[in-house]
Formats: C-alpha cells, structure tokens, sequence
C-alpha cells in the first residue's frame, strides 16, 4: 500500500467508535459540521460521518501543526470539504465503515475505495462509463468482479482528483490516456481494493 511517498501520503482508518470516542471526536466538528450529522436518518451512517470528518480533522490537524477543532475547513458547493488557504490538498473516500485519506502539498490528488463483492449493473456501468481501452481489458479479464472493480476506483479516484467528477467523458478518465496523472491500485485491508491519483507537473 503507497503509505507515503514524495508527492502524497495516504492513511487508512475504520469508523467504528465507541460512544465516548464518538462525543470526543463530535466535539471537534462545527456547528455546521454537527447540524449536518444530525440530519443523517440512520445512526450507523450518522456515526460514520462523525467519525470519519473529526478523522479528517485530526489528520489534517497534525500536519499543519493546529488543533482539529482549528483546522480550517471550507465546504465547495458539492459539499466536498478544502482548507480556505489551499496549503494541502486531500481527497476522502469511504465503503461500509472503513475511510481512506490522501494529502498532498505539492499536487492534486485524488483517491477511492471499494469493498470486494460482485455488481450487479457492472456490465452495464462498464458500458456507459469505461474507455474502449478499459472495456477491452474488463472484457478480457477472468476475475470480472477484480476487474471491474480496479478499473472502476483507478477512474473515481482519477475524477476526484481533476475534479468534475464522472460527467467527464469515460476516454478523458482513462487513467493511461490523462496527462500528467499517475494512479496506483492496492489493497488497503483484506476484502478492500483502493486507487490514489496524483498529478505531476
């Protein structure tokens, strides 16, 4: 798993916690932060936010040297969470109760995690969303559910990294056909496949 390297360091994390865990790590959320987690319908998924944004905080937190609490988050109009000054970039992706973190100072980037298991519509998403190149591959492969689902977090992490997210056309998210992007595959826990994108200039 790339842990860490020049350009870009990556942390796995699960999102259990226990309830005196959870009201510490609440407590480092804002207002706004906290009002949104209210709003969840389902608990699991209300204690996974929590958890996985104070997460967040912490970790941004300890690279730039200020309290969790202080770190300062500012919220794009998708909702995806940016520091108001652009002084690290990072990218948050999460399956069930597992989240994957990457931050970088000296490049965009971009990251995405899925749990191993078939899909249903995968011939179908295959279809819309893959380049000529990846359905070639996927189509090829004898491990369809692998296949698939490599090719699939190599794409979300490269969208989220040049941003746009997956409107853009499948041949423009084609991790051998974007210049400049390098995206890496690997296995973050047993039952987990994951990609990081990162862009050099």
């Amino acid at each position: 798993m790339p842990r860490s390297g020049d350009d870009f360091d990556v942390v796995v994390a699960r999102l259990a916690a226990s309830e005196e865990e959870l009201r510490r790590l609440g407590a480092c959320l804002s207002a706004a932060e906290r009002e949104r987690a209210a709003r969840f319908l389902f608990d699991r998924h209300r204690r996974r936010f929590i958890v996985a944004r104070a997460r967040l905080r912490e970790l941004l937190g300890a690279r730039l040297g200020r309290p969790a609490g202080e770190v300062p988050l500012v919220y794009a109009s998708s909702g995806k969470p940016c520091l108001a000054d652009d002084s690290l970039r990072f990218s948050v992706s999460h399956c069930g109760d597992v989240a994957l973190f990457a931050f970088s100072k000296a490049c965009e980037i971009g990251v995405d995690i899925e749990e191993m298991r078939p899909i249903a519509a995968a011939d179908s998403i295959a279809a819309q969303l893959f380049s000529a190149r990846e359905r070639l591959a996927y189509g090829a492969a004898r491990d369809k559910v692998r296949a698939f689902l490599r090719h699939w977090t190599r794409k979300e992490a490269l969208a989220k990294g040049i941003g746009g997210g997956l409107s853009l056309p499948p041949e423009k998210l084609d991790p051998a056909a974007a210049p400049g992007w390098r995206v890496h595959s690997f296995f973050p826990l047993p039952g987990f496949i994951a990609a990081v994108a990162s862009h050099s200039a």
